[in-house]
């Protein structure tokens, strides 16, 4: 039951036992009446208005009503019979007047009225405070109730639908002085250890992810270098046996190249991002990992690399621009052309080809996830869509940029920005 509820059923039970209560005062009259007084007084306004000349009966009267808080009735008066009634109902004290023995009027005393009044007055004071002091110490003990023992509970509650949403970040308050101290703190305890279980899995995650990302992504270099010696051997050794276990293995690495596309891309949206680690490195590992790609086909170097330091991850760099030189390669077919510049915060390099070049309204398409552009598609040649997202990717992250734009006079560059220390 709601504590809301409860204070409405409590007010309303001290509300009807106040009117009860209020009811019994207005009908109860049930106070002592000293009657050996009352009977001295009658006497005593008897014998004077025996000694009153009837001419001075009115007066007498009125001065004895006076002095004494009563009223008289004579049996004479036309009112007699009305007054006497009256008086009897409002439950006043009558007394007979009586001459030799024979009652001549009544004789009322108002001043018993007038006390009960006053004791009415008193009794109904003193039930509206009684009453108010329950009410009061009724709604104190019910709030008391409530911060201590509900409360706490109703914090229990909200705190559980949180973590049962999976939000292991709202701590739950704990006030240890009162019941439930040591009970919220165990609590919070057990959030916290559900949160550090939380994150130890997600990190193991992510570190799984990140793992078979880099191996997919790294098993397909060597695949292609498989590919491209196939082809070489299919020119140089036209024996048909030799031809036969060229196609077998060419098939088999094509086939590999693909289930690791598709692992490839099933990781990456999952991860979202590959992680990036830039350091302090020297520029002579961009001609270390451009000479790697003699293994690819032709490349072309105009000068040499300016020696400074740089900021890369080393093996997000190297991804780069194999990424670069197998699209080159694979879609141009031409041999690679590498030129550098230096800038007072960048190293700029250079990967240009002599195809035909890329559609001007699919320049700013090459770096989306899973694009893949004209030429590619029309050509029938495997892909992923995801090398230059990456390649793009990785630079930016590393402090640097790839700008892709057609050569001039016929061709693709691919200019790599590279930050400086």
């Amino acid at each position: 039951m709601k504590v809301k509820v409860i204070a409405i059923g409590y007010t309303l039970l001290v509300i009807l036992v106040f009117l009860f209560l209020w009811q019994r005062i207005e009908t109860g009259r049930d106070f002592p009446i000293d009657m050996l007084s009352l009977n001295t007084q009658v006497n005593e306004i008897s014998g004077k208005l025996r000694e009153t000349p009837p001419e001075e009966m009115p007066s007498q009267i009125a001065l004895l009503e006076k002095n004494y808080d009563c009223e008289i009735v004579l049996l004479s008066d036309d009112i007699y019979e009305s007054v006497n009634n009256e008086w009897i109902r409002s439950g006043r004290s009558v007394f007979d007047y009586r001459e030799d023995g024979v009652i001549v009027g009544k004789i009322a005393f108002s001043a018993r009225e007038a006390e009960y009044r006053s004791i009415v007055s008193k009794q109904r004071t003193q039930l509206l405070t009684v009453c108010i002091a329950v009410y009061v110490l009724g709604m104190l003990l019910l709030a008391y109730i409530w911060y201590c023992f509900i409360r706490p509970f109703r914090k229990l509650s909200t705190f559980a639908a949180q973590v049962s949403k999976g939000n292991l970040d709202v701590p739950l308050e704990m006030t240890k002085q009162n019941y439930f101290g040591a009970f919220t703190e165990s609590f919070d305890r057990m959030r916290e250890e559900l949160k550090n279980s939380a994150e130890r899995e997600a990190k193991a995650t992510r570190s799984k992810q990140e793992l078979v990302a880099e191996l997919s992504h790294d098993i397909k270099t060597p695949v292609a270098t498989i590919k491209a010696t196939c082809e070489v051997m299919e020119v140089k050794y036209p024996n048909p046996d030799v031809q036969e276990k060229v196609a077998v293995i060419k098939s088999k690495a094509a086939s590999v190249e693909h289930l690791v596309d598709n692992m490839f891309k099933a990781t990456l949206e999952e991860l979202e991002e590959l992680k990036v680690v830039p350091k302090e490195e020297s520029s002579k590992i961009i001609s270390e990992m451009l000479s790697d790609l003699q293994y690819y086909g032709t490349v072309e170097k105009h000068g040499e690399v300016p020696e400074c330091l740089i900021l890369v991850d080393k093996l997000r760099l190297e991804q780069v621009i194999d990424n670069i030189a197998v699209n080159s390669f694979k879609y141009a077919g031409t041999p690679l052309e590498v030129d550098f510049t230096s800038e007072a915060d960048h190293v700029h390099v250079m990967l240009s080809d002599r195809g035909p070049g890329v559609p001007e309204e699919e320049l700013d398409m090459l770096t989306s996830k899973f694009y893949r552009g004209s030429a590619a598609t029309e050509s029938g040649k495997d892909g992923s869509g995801l090398g230059l997202y990456l390649a793009s990717n990785f630079m930016e992250r590393m402090g640097g940029g790839l700008e892709l734009r057609n050569r001039e006079g016929g061709g693709f560059t691919a200019e790599i920005i590279i930050k400086k220390v």
